[in-house]
């Protein structure tokens, strides 16, 4: 294939398929957390690791990882004690940390608005082999704790009080979860960009939860649409010259409604079989027929 003749496209699609692993693996607990809009609030305080990495010329990468990290925690901590003014802090921190990626990047040497543009809306060609090293070493932690850790984190996410009461650290298993949303937000800039980076980690989720309510059915599902717009997507953007980051999201929302679309009827058609066993009196087919939109609530 042409597309694999260039030597940054290859550093793409391989970035691309990572970010689409880990985007929809972080995500599902999210969603189950009812903190959706988490990954926004991290890409907004990651502008400022990407201007610190500027300003001290080191990997905007690592830099951007250090203080999502940072951030992510301090998000959790007024999670935990913010009360009130929870939302007030968190607003603050938001707005915070992208005025200070904008006023970094432009107090460093050659800063300008195309370097902050590769970064909120994604690039291909920016994407550099110390670029694709990192993603690689911050999409294999996220994978090992996503994975490893499923049935923990699993429960926390489900509910909190059944997992303390079970002996689970939740705090530190929130607390967890939290980093490892920050690293996927880091490793999903380059190719999607912070700005558009929260929808990868929702509605690949949300658009497997219309096929399936097991927890591992929607956790493959949502993986392999991530894969599969995040590859549609470069490959898109590559031969159309149309921003990647934009290409995906929309590629993702097409699939949300596409499968949203197949979902309806067939839950209507288990409805229908469930309503008409239970009027023939047999318990065994009078299951609970999924409804769109609902929560992938059973066990791993």
């Amino acid at each position: 294939m042409e597309i694999l003749d260039y030597a940054f496209m290859q550093r793409a699609l391989l970035a691309a398929v990572l970010v689409g692993i880990t985007a929809p693996a972080v995500g599902i607990y999210l969603v189950q957390r009812r903190q959706a809009l988490m990954g926004d609030g991290i890409g907004h305080v990651a502008m400022t690791g990407v201007g610190l990495g500027f300003l001290l010329s080191t990997s905007p990468v690592w830099m951007a990882t250090a203080v999502s990290v940072l951030g992510a925690v301090l998000m959790e901590l007024i999670r935990w004690y913010g009360r009130t003014r929870g939302d007030i802090a968190l607003a603050m921190l938001f707005y915070g940390g992208m005025a200070g990626g904008v006023m970094f990047i432009n107090l460093a040497p050659g800063g300008s608005n195309a370097n902050l543009t590769s970064y909120l809306f994604g690039s291909l060609s920016t994407v550099s082999e110390s670029d694709v090293t990192a993603i690689c070493l911050l999409a294999a932690f996220v994978v090992l704790v996503t994975l490893g850790l499923r049935r923990q984190l699993f429960a926390v996410s489900q509910d909190e009080e059944f997992a303390r009461v079970t002996g689970l650290p939740v705090r530190a298993l929130n607390l967890l979860t939290a980093v490892t949303a920050a690293v996927t937000v880091t490793v999903a800039m380059r190719v999607v960009g912070l700005l558009l980076v929260s929808a990868l980690m929702v509605v690949p989720v949300a658009a497997a939860q219309q096929l399936s309510r097991s927890f591992a059915a929607t956790f493959a599902i949502a993986v392999a649409i991530g894969v599969s717009v995040t590859i549609g997507g470069t490959v898109t953007s590559y031969y159309q010259d149309v921003p990647p980051g934009a290409t995906i999201v929309l590629l993702t929302i097409g699939a949300f409604i596409a499968l949203t679309a197949l979902a309806t009827p067939l839950a209507r058609r288990r409805a229908r079989a469930a309503a008409a066993a239970q009027a023939a009196g047999d318990p065994a087919e009078c299951a609970i027929p999924a409804t769109r939109g609902e929560r992938t609530d059973v066990g791993v």
